[in-house]
Parts: C-alpha cells; structure tokens; sequence
C-alpha cells in the first residue's frame, strides 16, 4: 500500500516568497485530507510561536491524517513540536559528508550517537517517530547504511532518502532504495528535488525499488525547482502500479486551484493533462 505524505506546507512553503498563513494552512489541510492523503507535513516548529499555533490548529482540525511536523535532531526542536500536540514527529539530519563537514560541522558517529538519543527523547515523550537521510543521494554508501541500520534499530517506523539537491536520475534512485530496502526492515520514504526535472520519475523509480511512502507537494511546489508533484504522482502509481485507492478529481481541482492561488505560481499548461484528462475518481 502507497503511503502518500504531503509536504506542501513544509517544503512548499520554501518556494522563494511563500508563507502560508494559519487559515491558509488549515485550507490547504482540509483539502488534503478530503483527498486521501495519509501524512499531512504541516511545518517547522522550531520556526516560532506563529508556525507552532499553525501546526496545533491543523492538529485539531479533526482530520483523518496524521499531521507530522519536520525538525532537527535537537531536544528543542521536538519539544516545540510535543508543544503543538504533534505525535508523529519527524527527525532530519544529514549523511553526506560535505554536509557534515560544512553544515554541521561534526562527524558520521555524532550525528549516529544524536539519532539515537533524539529518537529516544521523542519516543519517551509519547512520539512515534520517523527519520529522514539528508543528501542521501550524495552519501557514502557505507554510512547510509550504518545510518539505515542504526535508525532500525532504534525503533522508526519510516526512513526518508532525500535527494536534497535534486541530482539523482531515475536508474541511481532505484539502486539507492533498493539497496536501503534490503538493509533494513522498515518503510522506506523518497523524498525528490525536480531540479532535473526528474522528481516524479525518481519517485515511481523509488516505488519500483520497494519504497512504500513518497513525500510530494501540490503542483509540485517547493524550495528551488520544487518537488515531486502530488497529482502525478498518484495519477501515475495507479496507471503503472496498480493503485487501487480512489481519489476525487474534483478535489483534486480544488487544491490544484487553491494552490496555485496562494503561491501566486500558475500551473504549467502542460501539466493540464493531469486534471483535464482525469475521471472523476482516481
């Protein structure tokens, strides 16, 4: 089964110039969820008292979705998180080298040894937790999988393999997941960067390798040249995969719609085939 988490209101909210505002993200939010979507990635909390009463009032919205929120492997960052009431809480930290040596500024056993302490730290606050893999696509295979491997072992339920940078084709997207996927015994995550213009491709290539989660925006929007786009992305699982799961086109349209409207960033007109041409139920 396809797990659909939706990061229009982290990652998207990174296009240069986007800020939701709290009602925008309970709009977009309720959409969401009227879709289908399982995982709702509703911000930052360690970005201030705005975003944190943003994430708290989606949290309880009620809807269907878990909402998760996104955060470094620092005791404050989940602690603004356990304070907007999330329970499925999102820790990130880089693997490439040239992100630990001149981002962090630490070495492959720190951001080992913090993983395990911060996973522990959440987990013991009432938090399930999933891990992300920063730059996994320029790290070390060796350290990836020590990584993989460590995360297992202390209990996530989900890894993210993200292609930061956006440098991946479909051919090396497959050979990492593939490989992170016979490591370890957990659902693995992608989570694609269109700088290529590649991003969906990547994704279904990571489906293809035995990912069961995939991290996607509306229309695609997100930091740089954005992120694999939520309607092709199920559009194309159930033409290529089999997807059994319906959804609404029309609610699809609306969030297309409101989107676009928010962001002031207007939808490809090639990219119209996605709705147009879609029957009413996915």
């Amino acid at each position: 089964m396809l797990i659909i988490v939706d990061s229009t209101l982290r990652d998207g909210e990174q296009s240069a110039g986007l800020a939701f505002s709290t009602g925008e993200k309970i709009q977009v939010g309720k959409l969401l969820d009227a879709l289908g979507v399982d995982v709702i990635e509703a911000g930052i909390p360690a970005m201030g008292r705005v975003e944190q009463e943003a994430i708290s009032a989606l949290i309880h919205a009620g809807l269907r979705a878990e909402v998760t929120s996104w955060n470094r492997m620092h005791p404050a960052d989940i602690k603004a998180s356990l304070e907007c009431g999330i329970r499925l809480l999102h820790l990130s930290a880089p693997v490439s080298d040239i992100h630990l040596e001149h981002k962090l500024r630490c070495s492959r056993s720190w951001v080992l040894g913090q993983m395990r302490e911060m996973v522990a730290f959440a987990q013991s606050s009432g938090c399930r937790v999933s891990v992300g893999a920063e730059d996994a696509s320029r790290a070390d295979p060796a350290f990836l999988r020590a990584y993989a491997l460590a995360a297992e072992e202390v209990g996530v339920e989900r890894l993210r393999l993200c292609d930061t940078l956006g440098i991946l084709d479909p051919f090396k997207t497959y050979e990492m997941v593939r490989s992170v996927v016979e490591w370890v015994n957990i659902d693995v995550e992608i989570h694609a960067h269109n700088d290529f213009g590649m991003a969906a491709a990547n994704t279904l290539a990571a489906l293809r390798a035995g990912a069961r989660a995939a991290s996607v925006t509306v229309n695609g929007i997100g930091e740089r040249a954005g992120n694999a786009g939520l309607q092709e992305v199920i559009r194309a699982a159930r033409q290529f995969f089999g997807l059994k799961r319906g959804y609404d086109a029309n609610i699809m349209d609306q969030l297309q719609s409101l989107v676009r409207a928010l962001s002031y960033r207007e939808f490809p007109e090639v990219k119209e085939a996605i709705r147009c041409q879609t029957p009413v139920r996915w």
